[in-house]
């Protein structure tokens, strides 16, 4: 049996909500476990401006089911989920409405702009290079008014063939979900940050051909999120920049927080309070 604590114990006993942002990048990172024919989902959670991992657990498959149970359990842990920036998963934004109503989802541009590039074929195809280019830079990089400018690109597709009009229509039906980060403050609008993560990750998971019990994955991933929880920033540029030299929890935690005997004794050093300077 692990020694450690389980990390949504760490939420729950050290972390005071307030101190949340409540934009949530959210993805799923795929492990071999003995007994499951295909890889299986570990799903987790960075809260965006702390960059702290609130919650994260192993499922059966990426499904409706799964991420209902995540959200409740991020629920239970009173975390006050405002968005959640993710790629296209099916049954992800009935889940979140189911347990979240009023939560918004905020779609991966970088996928979403991906997945159309592929389409379209541009990197083999010269056809419709232009057309992709004016959509990723009018829309996709617009900031001020990508509704109103996407609204514009359709009025005028008249003359368009059928793959530019689907390409178009792709858009309008996912609009609400790929423009609400402009609904929340400091939202992003890709899940660049918990690809950083899934980089880190990756390289551990290299030396590890795959787990030999669904138990055994978990404990192993949730030692994983409390060292990374626990390890102090050394790369964080531009407006994360204030975070080097000090390790995700600390920006979570609350300022009176008992640390764990458990970890001390493992060797996992006290995290002290940090509050961003204003």
């Amino acid at each position: 049996m692990s020694l450690l604590p389980k990390n949504e114990e760490l939420t729950r006993t050290l972390c005071d909500p307030r101190r949340f942002s409540g934009i949530l990048v959210m993805d799923g990172k795929y492990v071999a476990v003995k007994g499951f024919t295909r890889k299986i989902p570990f799903v987790f959670g960075i809260d965006y401006l702390t960059h702290d991992i609130p919650f994260g657990s192993l499922y059966a498959a990426e499904d409706e089911v799964s991420f209902s149970r995540f959200f409740a359990q991020l629920k239970s842990l009173g975390y006050d989920l405002k968005i959640v920036v993710a790629d296209d998963r099916a049954g992800l934004k009935k889940a979140l409405a189911k347990v979240f109503p009023y939560a918004r989802l905020q779609l991966c541009h970088n996928h979403f702009v991906e997945n159309m590039r592929a389409t379209l074929r541009v990197r083999t195809v010269e056809k419709y290079r232009n057309f992709f280019f004016a959509v990723k830079e009018r829309i996709f990089e617009n900031r001020i008014d990508p509704e109103e400018t996407l609204h514009r690109f359709i009025q005028s597709s008249g003359s368009y063939n059928r793959t530019v009009k689907n390409a178009l229509g792709s858009i309008r039906y996912r609009e609400e979900v790929l423009f609400n980060y402009l609904l929340v403050s400091e939202c992003p609008n890709n899940t660049n940050l918990i690809e950083l993560y899934n980089s880190h990750l990756n390289g551990r998971l290299k030396t590890i051909k795959g787990f030999q019990s669904f138990e055994s994955a978990q404990r192993w991933l949730n030692a994983w999120m409390i060292r990374r929880r626990t390890k102090s920033f050394t790369d964080c540029e531009g407006k994360f920049g204030y975070l080097n030299g000090h390790p995700s929890l600390a920006l979570s935690m609350k300022k009176q927080a008992r640390w764990p005997d458990i970890l001390r004794k493992l060797g996992i050093a006290a995290v002290r309070f940090f509050e961003k300077s204003r």
